[in-house]
């Protein structure tokens, strides 16, 4: 048996049935859907060989080749089936993306249901197994990390209750090895290791994957130029990924079977290859061109507005490539605000290369574009930014009323303290004003006017379609019931 497991819990370790998107129902906490369908419909398990999963989240993957790389004897396996792995194992690393529920995401849900979210309850359940717990016994060392390491700084009780012995915060290629050779010899372990500026990794420190990752998502760089304040990635430095590197990797998740689609993952897959704010028509035409001549189906986990606004042609010619194999396609957007004067104060560089003050007229701008060529953009807001003025909420209210004909789903999430106004204090629930209360359900109408369109588009020709369309139509359904519920309570 290896001496060095790999897993996460399982909201992680789900295909999201082929949507990467539904992974944001793990946000969500227990409601009035039974759990065995509520987790079959957002987070159903991942299928394994032998306990051996046949995709695991993209960054555990990035471990575990640095550690192959280093000469670990290592495994990733699925938390299902960790019993069978781990009573020889002498160190267990758990990947994280948000193991107390206090993203964005995640704490707006939680704070307006009261209630703690699955992700988080999966997290903490993953560590209670007996079978973790009998292995800390015998001495077995347990190492987290991933994007959700920030967290631990808030729970630093949890951290002692729990076992944990050494939390990674950062791009950690360069430590990691270290990390799991002092674990294995036995050698005290630091509790908090937050990887600074001088192992960060360069572009040839960063292995290729060698299995596949969920649903084909393959990383094509590091790091955002734009420096919004609230943002943790801006922190780190820019690198884009040569094309035959993002190739490497998704002929591994090719390997994975037929119909394997891709999602390219980038802070804004846009500026690809391009050392500013403006797109790189070249570099982007050819990463896209490269891309679809080996995969199924696309996907763009992150984009910028501003950048799609920027460069229609090029986006025209990006989604002609795109539309020629699949009917649509989707990625996640920053909105934040609709107001231009909290744009131009907390993310001066996001509207450009149009000015601050433009912000609105370049997310109606960029929205529209999408909208005509079929991207489906996933938008968030931030609700209770520092300095938020009454006029700033006016401003965003009218902005997602000019969105209405925008096909997409607008998520208000409440704010919190990451980046450069890590030092500022979280937004609850408890400070929602009118106005707020409104935005909330402004967007809530137009989420539920597009949703079953959505659907429609998402199922069209799959021979599953009617069972599992049919139990997402009653989430809506049921969701907008509850929704209509909240806000009398609101009142």
């Amino acid at each position: 048996m290896p001496d060095v497991i790999l897993t996460s819990d399982r909201t992680l370790m789900s295909n999201y049935h082929n949507n990467e998107f539904l992974g944001f129902g793990t946000c969500a906490p227990p409601n009035f859907v039974p759990e065995w369908l509520y987790t079959y419909l957002f987070f159903p398990h991942i299928k394994t060989k032998q306990g051996i999963p046949v995709a695991a989240p993209y960054g555990l993957r990035k471990a575990e080749a640095q550690l192959l790389k280093e000469g670990f004897d290592v495994a990733t396996v699925s938390p299902k089936h960790l019993k069978h792995f781990i009573g020889e194992a002498k160190a267990l690393g758990i990947y994280i993306m948000d193991p107390f529920g206090l993203g964005p995401a995640s704490s707006t849900l939680a704070a307006i249901l009261k209630k703690e979210p699955y992700l988080a309850k999966h997290f903490k359940g993953l560590l209670n197994t007996p079978e973790v717990v009998e292995a800390k016994k015998r001495g077995l060392k347990v190492v987290v990390g991933g994007p959700g390491a920030w967290q631990f700084k808030y729970r630093p009780e949890f951290v002692e209750s729990s076992g944990i012995d050494c939390i990674v915060e950062g791009e950690a290629e360069k430590v990691l090895g270290k990390v799991f050779r002092t674990a294995l010899n036995g050698e005290k372990l630091p509790k908090h290791y937050e990887v600074d500026m001088g192992n960060v990794p360069k572009l040839e420190d960063i292995p290729d994957i060698v299995q596949p990752s969920v649903n084909g998502l393959v990383e094509i760089g590091r790091g955002c130029c734009r420096g919004c304040e609230f943002c943790n990635v801006t922190l780190r430095p820019l690198r884009w990924y040569p094309v035959e590197k993002i190739l490497r990797e998704i002929d591994v998740n090719i390997e994975l079977g037929k119909n394997q689609g891709v999602c390219l993952h980038g802070e804004d897959v846009m500026l690809y290859g391009s050392n500013n704010v403006t797109p790189n028509d070249e570099k982007l035409l050819k990463l896209h061109e490269a891309v679809m001549k080996k995969a199924d189906s696309i996907s763009w986990s992150h984009c910028s507005l501003a950048a799609v606004a920027s460069k229609p042609k090029l986006f025209a010619q990006i989604s002609e490539m795109i539309l020629a194999k699949q009917a649509w396609w989707g990625a996640e957007i920053g909105i934040e605000t609709g107001s231009a004067m909290l744009a131009k104060k907390i993310m001066p560089a996001k509207a450009l290369p149009f000015k601050a003050e433009e912000w609105p007229e370049v997310v109606k701008q960029g929205m529209g574009l999408m909208h005509d060529s079929l991207l489906v953009p996933a938008g968030t807001l931030i609700v209770g930014l520092p300095e938020e003025r009454e006029e700033d909420l006016l401003k965003t209210m009218e902005l997602v009323d000019d969105l209405k004909d925008c096909r997409s789903l607008i998520v208000p999430l409440f704010f919190v303290p990451l980046g450069r106004l890590k030092s500022e204090d979280w937004f609850k629930q408890t400070e929602l004003t009118e106005l707020h209360k409104q935005l909330l359900v402004q967007c809530a109408e137009h989420d539920f006017r597009w949703v079953g369109n959505l659907m429609d588009m998402t199922f069209a020709g799959k021979w599953y379609s009617p069972a599992l369309k049919g139990g997402y139509k009653f989430f809506a359904w049921m969701a907008k019931r509850k929704t209509k519920q909240h806000v009398k309570s609101f009142h």
